[in-house]
This record gives structure tokens, C-alpha cells and sequence, in this order.
């Protein structure tokens, strides 16, 4: 049987990838590392966590003697780290933290896994799960492929930059078998309300200001997170080690733009008068070092492995959108703080 450990596999993006693994290979164990911090929700894999071939360790990757305590007890056959700080705007008032978890945290993983794989290396993984943000902004034009030069401008993109550069030295020094991925932004159910999706979504069911940096015309990229724990997997089982595949949503929209349709399919859903919800938009000062557009060329992990999404934004959004209204209980335990007594319930 082999041993899948997923790092930060209670936060928003590896609850998804978790489930998919636990429910699609049975003849895996899968090992779910998670320090629990205020992104990490036990209720979120709540379905799951019962399951024969699913384990739960609570443990920090900055700690790295227990990293290196549960490799050797464990003998884990791949890794799929997720496990980040990743919000910009903590990023710039603490910087530190993004240090300590996404560039020590990464070297951590990487030192137990070339000291327990060293003497065998054949079918081990290590699958480091970076952003687009490590390649800077882009203008009005252009893409971002996977061999677009790395130039990061804001701490937290400046520390997955680290991390991945930290990766690659480790597969030439250590010969380490490696996969990394950068993805554009997510959205999708199960998101912690402060990023712009899923913190409008629930300012808008409590008729809270919806702030918008700047003009509103920075332009991302949207990657369903569903569509993303399936392309995770696709390159996990079938991805080239040593290579680095970039996974987009084809979906790229200014934040107002985005910011309008969100309101728009929300006043429709709560049966409220259309425009209602524009009336909350707040345009606040902008943050320092804001990029001005990303967007990911995905073409290469279309032509090689297959993957492409499986939704349109407009298609995605609404579902989240419904995943939120139905899940109300969810929500206010997340923004209540209830959500962190789960893990004394269950598992003291």
C-alpha cells in the first residue's frame, strides 16, 4: 500500500485534494499534515475522516524534527505539499511567518525526504505546489509559461519563489524526484473568508462594504478548485520528474468586473433588487507592491497530461456561490471561530 503524506491538507485548496485521494484510491493511505492554523479546518474533510486508508496528523513543518520523526515511522512514498502561509496582505505585515512556514517549512519536508529516501529513490514523489505570483506581473499582453523568469514583488510570492528554487537544488544535488506546479488564483467551496470571492460572498449575505484596492483593475486568472485537485492528481500519478507544469483556469477577469458579477448572481440567489449589492462596493487604498495582471499559459499540461478545466468562471462561481448559501452553518462557525473547537471534539 502506499503512503501519501498531503501537507496543509485541511486548509481550502488540500481538503480537495484529500478527499480526492481518499475516496479515489482506496489502496492508498493517505496521511493528512496539518498545523491547524487559522486557514486549517478539520470540517472540511469532516466526511472523510472515518475513512480506513485516512489518517490525520496534527504537526507544524517549521518543526523539523518531528517532519523528520514521522518520515522515518511512516516510510511516506510521495508528498504533496500545500501546506502555506498565502494571503499577500498578511504577508506584508508579517513577513517572518511567511519565511518561517513556506521557505524552512518546504526545507524541512525536503531534508526528511532525501534522508529516508536516499538508499531508494524509484517510485517516491515529491510534489511541491507553488503560484503564478513567483513570476511578477504582467502588462496588457502576454502569458506566464513555465519557463518565464522568476521575479516576485511581494513577500509572500518572494518565499514560494524561495521554496521552488529550493526544490530544483534539491532535485540536482540530491537526485530528490520532483514535480512542482504553479496555479493561478482559486476560488470554489470550503475557502476562508478573506480572499475576494468567498470574503464578498459572505459581505454580501451580512451587507458588509465590499473593498475593492485601487481602481478594481488588476486582472487575474480563476482556477475552479476542484478543476485544480484533479489536475494535482493528474500530475502526481502521470507528471515527468524533474518538470514543472503550470495549471490556469482560462479565465481571466479585471477584480471590478469580477466584483459586478459577483454581485449581480448574488442579489439574484437571495432575491434582492438588482443592483442592490453594488451599492456595498468600497474602493480603498491600494496595497503596496500590488501587481497589476497574471495570467497562466496552461498549455503544456493541456498537450502533455490531458487536463483542462471543466467548468467556465461563470459556471464555477455560481456553484460556489450555492455551495456558500448552503452552507451557512459553515460559514458562521469560520467567521465565529467555532470551527477551531472541531479538533478537541474529535480528537482529544
Amino acid at each position: 500500500m502506499k503512503k501519501i503524506l498531503i501537507t496543509g491538507g485541511a486548509g481550502f485548496i488540500g481538503s480537495h485534494v484529500v478527499r480526492r485521494f481518499v475516496n479515489n484510491y482506496p489502496n492508498y493511505q493517505i496521511f493528512n499534515l496539518d498545523a491547524l492554523t487559522y486557514a486549517g479546518n478539520l470540517e472540511n474533510i469532516a466526511d472523510i475522516e472515518n475513512h480506513p486508508n485516512y489518517t490525520f496528523l496534527k504537526a507544524d513543518i517549521t518543526d523539523g524534527e518531528t517532519i523528520m520523526d514521522l518520515f522515518k515511522e511512516h516510510q511516506f512514498d510521495g508528498v504533496i505539499h500545500l501546506a502555506a502561509e498565502s494571503h499577500v496582505d498578511r504577508s506584508i505585515t508579517d513577513p517572518l511567518a511567511f519565511v518561517k512556514t513556506n521557505v524552512i517549512g518546504t526545507m524541512n519536508l525536503l531534508n526528511a525526504a532525501k534522508t529516508i529516501w536516499n538508499d531508494n529513490k524509484e517510485n517516491k514523489r515529491f510534489y511541491h505546489i507553488s503560484t503564478d505570483e513567483v513570476y511578477g506581473t504582467l502588462g496588457a499582453t502576454g502569458l506566464f509559461s513555465e519557463t518565464t523568469a522568476y521575479d516576485p514583488n511581494s513577500p509572500y510570492s518572494a518565499s514560494k519563489a524561495s521554496s521552488d528554487h529550493f526544490v530544483r537544488a534539491y532535485g540536482e544535488t540530491y537526485g530528490l524526484p520532483y514535480v512542482i506546479t504553479n496555479c493561478s488564483n482559486n476560488y470554489g467551496p470550503n475557502h476562508f473568508p478573506e480572499k475576494l470571492i468567498p470574503l464578498f460572498i459572505n459581505n454580501i449575505i451580512t451587507n458588509k462594504p465590499l473593498p475593492v484596492y485601487g481602481d478594481g483593475k488588476y486582472t487575474r486568472d480563476w482556477l475552479y478548485v476542484i478543476d485544480h485537485a484533479v489536475a494535482i492528481d493528474l500530475v502526481f500519478h502521470e507528471g515527468k520528474n524533474h518538470e514543472t507544469y503550470n495549471i490556469g483556469g482560462f479565465n481571466e477577469w479585471q477584480n471590478i468586473d469580477l466584483v459586478n458579477l459577483l454581485c449581480q448572481k448574488m442579489d439574484e440567489k437571495l432575491g434582492r433588487v438588482s443592483g442592490e449589492s453594488e451599492k456595498l462596493i468600497t474602493y480603498v487604498k491600494d496595497r503596496p507592491g500590488h501587481d497589476l495582471r497574471y495570467a497562466i499559459d496552461a498549455s503544456k499540461i493541456k498537450k502533455e497530461l490531458g487536463w483542462k478545466p471543466s467548468v467556465t468562471f461563470e459556471e464555477g462561481l455560481s456553484q460556489t456561490i450555492d455551495w456558500y448559501l448552503n452552507n451557512d452553518d459553515w460559514l458562521k462557525n469560520v467567521t465565529s471561530g467555532e470551527y477551531k473547537k472541531y479538533y478537541e471534539k474529535q480528537y482529544s
